[in-house]
């Protein structure tokens, strides 16, 4: 029997899912507008039905189509909030709080299903830039609408910036955002840090790779990567791709992005005597912590794209174990 009830939104593949059902949670409802991302997660978890782009219902369809929960999980998509035109709708007495400011963002439908279904807790999760985006006005809009401001939702919220390489070879920061509706219920990201301190990396890059490598990259992606790198070289960037030697004792890779796909660059694994190559499909799957019965039936393509804009699933479970502590 589950111990709480949650809800997945813009869920990707369902990383945060395996997270929140190991720290012994039930899913009861999902949402993903993607198609490709919606076969990756319905091969996995065939149980109930993925509703798509929760922006097309109202509140209240939302309110009937959404069942009640204890937690709502998402991992949104990064928009800027306008904060243009809000002193002139002060002077003329129209609503200018946070709804306006959030309006037509999925930060706002997260509001808008926060305020309909008042869940005992949230995590969202987002890019690390989160915090400093638009000289920190975004950040300080998310935290005051869902804080106990004077018109906010009123949980008590903390964050956090975790690396994922405690976890996996792979240096990924995403910013963890928690409420509680109970300012008394005693979740406090420190005793993450502490666990998190004391833990030692348990994966090398080479333990993630596949016994059977694929092909090198070609001669003529190989060279027009390196004229890329050059060219920023001159220009005093720092942008280009990556070889990794897995060889090296305590290697780790850059992060994984959705862009992956198109030449590998951000990671290629270094074959002596020959061109580097890209990670596999099955080796990007296990550098992101997925479980090695998870599957994708769909291309190459889209699961580098798929992977690339997922969660590190064990550094969620350690969250979700943790929130469920508090949720008892």
């Amino acid at each position: 029997m589950s111990e709480f009830k949650f809800i997945d939104l813009f869920v990707g593949i369902g990383g945060t899912r395996i997270a929140f059902e190991k720290a012994g949670g039930q899913c009861v409802f999902t949402s993903e507008k993607d198609g490709y991302a919606q076969r990756t997660y319905t091969a996995n978890f065939p149980d109930h039905d993925i509703y798509g782009d929760i922006t097309k219902f109202n509140g209240n369809r939302k309110s009937e189509i959404i069942p009640d929960h204890d937690v709502l999980v998402a991992g949104f998509p990064c928009q800027p909030f306008s904060l243009a035109g809000v002193s002139k709708n002060v002077s003329m007495s129209r609503p200018h709080g946070f709804e306006h400011k959030t309006a037509g963002t999925m930060f706002g439908e997260i509001l808008q299903i926060l305020r309909l279904k008042k869940p005992k807790a949230f995590l969202l999760e987002n890019v690390k830039n989160l915090a400093g985006h638009n000289k920190g006005d975004t950040f300080r809009v998310i935290k005051d609408s869902l804080g106990p401001t004077p018109n906010g939702l009123g949980y008590k919220v903390q964050y956090r910036i975790y690396d994922s390489v405690k976890f996996v070879p792979q240096h990924r920061e995403r910013i963890f955002i928690v409420g509680f509706l109970d300012n008394d219920a005693g979740f406090d990201f420190d005793r993450i840090d502490r666990e998190l301190g004391q833990r030692r990396r348990n994966k090398s890059l080479k333990s993630i790779l596949d016994d059977d490598p694929i092909d090198s990259i070609s001669d003529g992606l190989f060279t027009a990567l390196k004229n890329h790198k050059q060219k920023h070289l001159n220009r005093g960037n720092g942008f280009g791709y990556s070889v990794v030697d897995p060889k090296k004792r305590g290697t780790i890779t850059r992060t994984l992005s959705a862009r992956y796909y198109k030449d590998g660059a951000e990671i290629l694994i270094e074959m002596p005597g020959q061109n580097p190559r890209k990670l596999s499909p099955d080796e990007c799957k296990r550098l992101m912590g997925f479980p090695k019965a998870f599957r994708f039936p769909v291309s190459d393509s889209q699961a580098y794209k798929q992977l690339g804009n997922s969660v590190v699933v064990p550094l969620v479970t350690v969250i979700a174990k943790e929130m469920a502590t508090f949720l008892k």
